[in-house]
């Protein structure tokens, strides 16, 4: 009887030793048959329509059969929703889910763009709806049971149904990315197992595309899916090898950080390293549609080797540095001109920059009020400022997209009309339950701190800043908030315990997921921490003014009030 276990298991090895050998074999077969995005690109021709950069609102409507509140856990779906040029952050989009299964939602954007609404909440095997719409659109999407059960999204009418294939279908390639997720390594070796990942994951569209007969437009979509998910991995995969390099540790009081590789550290600062991106074609409009393009934009724009450093506050600072930035953008996108992605991320930085070219900015205000410059100093600092008049132009020359110099535009009129350093809140169920606090603390301003028990950089501000949050707690003026996000409204066991130790008597809540999501969409925010501040009378603050953490709490709030004063 052993025996034969014996015999038994030894086969049992061979077959797995040789299944296994027969799957590499396969995968090299796959590799090496891997057809190029160029190949893919010119088998499926599709000309981009001339009108798909254009801003308007999108609407995605519809009904989801057999909804039942109480059944299904959730009256509200989300969309991590991203628009690079209307919002300096990613921020929330809530639809609501009407007892009778309808919803409808409507939001503004500024091109073609594949999203999900989605629910972390349900009790049934239904969790998300995934659409495709181009500005103008409204899309109606029926949800229903399939024939083996399983919920289903049946698009009516538009661009989601003229793109279900990919629509539904998209999601198979994720795993193929995996390798770049879990690499530890040197960044050589990171370039080797992306060009792996980037066969596999060509050779694994393909399948798809003829299993499915996804149409000319759903392979231009999914190919620039896959080079903006490809693009926003790598970078992420190299991020992590660089952060491996580096040993924090404090030295004398400062912080400071010990390079435990200089030589790989020096790739990291290398244009040359990043030669996997040039896998993508950056000048391709598609890319905007893709879920991924924000992040990839946003990792692009911050590259290491793009980085600038500090500026000289002066035009020609200013004027070098965009010079500078471009050209880096070349080097690690390997282009010989400014291609679209070069021309977003000056966009970008433009708006980053709008308000120190103003000449009512804090920073030309505080220069005219320096007791230690001479009046000759000041004018001489005057005359050298990087004023909007004169920057604006140097901006508007780099953006040779028409659809880009049209949004600085309207960037810059839109900035400039505005005069109101606050705004009231909407009549919403989210701005109620900020009106409550505001009743609460009658004369005061409100600092809301939104924070989770999951992220790191929020829970080390708060720890960072019990002593400075003691002093302000005797202060009359100003009260402190903080809101978390938690599956139920009373709070786990660690989020209790937490607060007990960190946030003892002073204001902390924690609401539901959907309620947190509504919060969101209110302000204007995807990621924690994240600060709101809130006058007595229940307005918000402009963005340029609120109180961003708790650095320099005071001289911040001081500022804050002196302005609202003076504005008043």
């Amino acid at each position: 009887m052993e025996k034969k276990i014996t015999i038994f298991l030894i086969a049992l090895v061979i077959a797995i030793v040789v299944l296994v050998g027969a799957h590499a074999i396969y995968n090299k077969v796959q590799i090496a048959n891997a057809p190029t995005i160029q190949e893919l690109a010119e088998a499926y021709p599709w000309t981009v329509p001339d009108d798909w950069f254009k801003t308007d609102t999108i609407t995605l409507k519809g009904r989801i059969e057999g909804y039942d509140a109480e059944e299904f856990g959730f009256t509200s779906m989300k969309c991590s929703y991203e628009d690079v040029f209307e919002n300096d952050r990613s921020t929330v989009l809530v639809m609501g889910i009407a007892a009778d299964g309808t919803f409808c939602k409507k939001f503004l954007a500024s091109y073609p763009m594949q999203q999900v609404f989605y629910t972390t909440d349900s009790n049934v095997s239904f969790h998300s709806i995934s659409f495709f719409a181009r500005p103008g659109e409204t899309i109606d999407v029926t949800v229903r049971k399939g024939s083996l059960g399983q919920y289903e999204c049946i698009y009516n009418n538009g661009s989601s149904k003229d793109v279900e294939r990919w629509l539904r279908t998209s999601e198979e390639l994720a795993k193929q990315f995996s390798p770049l997720w879990h690499f530890e390594g040197t960044f050589d070796e990171a370039n080797e197992v992306a060009d792996i990942v980037w066969k596999m994951v060509m050779s694994k569209l393909q399948k798809i595309i003829r299993s499915e007969g996804y149409t000319p437009m759903e392979v231009q979509l999914a190919l620039a899916d896959v080079q903006a998910r490809f693009g926003q991995d790598y970078i992420g995969c190299i991020v992590k090898q660089a952060d491996a390099l580096v040993n924090s540790k404090k030295c004398d009081s400062l912080g400071c950080a010990e390079i435990l590789d200089s030589a790989e550290w020096k790739k990291y600062n290398d244009a040359k390293t990043y030669a996997p991106l040039r896998r993508i074609d950056f000048d391709n409009p598609l890319l905007f549609a893709s879920q991924h393009f924000y992040f990839l934009q946003n990792r692009i724009q911050y590259a290491r080797p793009v980085a600038t450093g500090s500026t000289v506050l002066s035009y020609e600072g200013y004027s070098k540095q965009l010079t500078d930035y471009l050209a880096a953008l070349r080097d690690l996108m390997g282009d010989d001109h400014d291609n679209l992605m070069a021309q977003l991320c000056a966009y970008k930085e433009f708006t980053f920059h709008f308000d120190t070219f103003r000449e009512d900015g804090d920073s030309y205000q505080y220069m005219l009020s320096a007791d230690n410059l001479t009046e000759e100093q000041k004018k001489r600092n005057i005359e050298g400022w990087p004023t909007l008049a004169k920057m604006f132009p140097l901006y508007l020359d780099a953006f040779k997209n028409p659809y880009i110099r049209q949004k600085a535009e309207q960037f810059r009129d839109r900035k400039l009309s505005q005069k109101d350093l606050t705004t009231p809140l909407p009549f919403t169920p989210a701005a109620e339950m900020i009106g409550e606090f505001v009743a609460k603390y009658p004369g005061k301003f409100l600092v809301i701190d939104f924070w989770g028990m999951s992220c790191g950089p929020c829970r080390a501000a708060i720890q960072e800043s019990k002593e400075l949050r003691a002093e302000i707690a005797k202060r009359d003026d100003v009260k402190l908030i903080f809101i978390a996000e938690e599956d139920t409204p009373d709070g786990s066991d660690a989020y209790k315990k937490y607060v007990a130790e960190w946030l003892a008597g002073e204001e902390a809540v924690c609401v539901t997921n959907a309620d947190f999501s509504r919060l969101q969409e209110l302000f204007e925010f995807n990621g924690i921490p994240h600060y709101e501040t809130i006058t007595p009378d229940g307005n918000r603050v402009s963005d340029d003014l609120r109180l961003q953490g708790y650095e320099n709490f005071v001289g911040q709030f001081e500022k804050l009030k002196e302005k609202l004063l003076n504005y008043n």
